[in-house]
């Protein structure tokens, strides 16, 4: 059979604050599947999955467990592997956000990041929903709660480092508009545009002085690297990107042929 090139797909990585759920398993066998049916085509198929270790929802459910947050996401992380191995999925490889090589991997990219003017340091004041680590405006809540999960927000302050996400909005909406195809369904397309990049990119904050349970900025070591930067990256440190030369893994598979995520995270 002719080889037909690389196929890289990935699935969101499972948030190891508990158990995973069904929502968790279903992703891993459709990514499965997929991966399956793309190597009987010829493809040369990469496949990866893993766990999201880090944040302040951890460290306060490892603290009401009386155990280190390294001892409980070790319980969890193993569990979800249990059970990608007992679903009998094919992943090629599956990552930790705790291993060593990917947190040394995230430092490097914030550090990137801050050297060219992408990252700057200010302060955050918003309300501010624990479980999904997300500060709020008033005008975002829902009946006064978090427009993403319901649960109740607090008023919170905080010293961090920015993304400017606003400086990457034009170029996002131009490569969406001209490549219809990058989100589907076309209503999880739409959604995006109209609810999220058409009404405005705000700055993220990209880093946490309130918990410690996350990866160190190298440069600044009370504040800890957001959940969400270190998380997303995973998709280019377990194949090899370094920003000081990047493995010929990460150069055959990157970019990724198909991110397969649910939907309360394509934002």
């Amino acid at each position: 059979m002719t080889n037909k090139g690389k196929y890289y797909i990935t699935t969101a990585i499972a948030y190891t604050s508990g158990k995973p759920h069904i929502g968790n398993t279903y992703e891993i066998i459709l990514a499965d599947a997929i991966a399956r049916y793309k190597q009987a085509e010829g493809y040369d198929v990469h496949f990866q999955t893993g766990t999201d270790e880090h944040g302040q929802k951890i460290q306060e459910k490892a603290e009401a467990a009386g155990i280190t947050p390294k001892e409980f996401v070790d319980n969890v992380s193993g569990e979800v592997k249990r059970i990608w191995d007992l679903v009998n999925s094919s992943y090629d490889r599956f990552i930790r956000t705790t291993d060593e090589d990917h947190e040394k991997c995230v430092k490097k990219i914030f550090k990137k990041l801050y050297d060219q003017g992408d990252i700057y340091k200010s302060s955050y004041e918003g309300l501010y929903c624990t479980p999904c680590e997300s500060f709020w405006t008033e005008s975002q809540l829902v009946d006064g709660k978090c427009p993403d999960c319901g649960r109740e927000v607090k008023p919170a302050k905080e010293e961090a480092y920015f993304f400017k996400m606003s400086k990457y909005a034009d170029r996002l909406i131009d490569y969406i508009n001209t490549h219809p195809e990058f989100i589907q369904p076309v209503s999880r397309k739409n959604e995006m545009m109209n609810n999220f990049l058409l009404p405005g990119l705000q700055d993220l904050y990209v880093s946490r002085t309130s918990f410690n349970w996350g990866i160190p900025v190298d440069f600044d070591p009370k504040h800890v690297v957001y959940v969400w930067l270190d998380a997303l990256t995973n998709y280019i440190t377990k194949t090899g990107y370094d920003p000081d030369g990047s493995s010929e893994l990460f150069k055959k598979n990157w970019p990724a042929d198909l991110h397969l995520i649910g939907k309360d995270i394509v934002r």
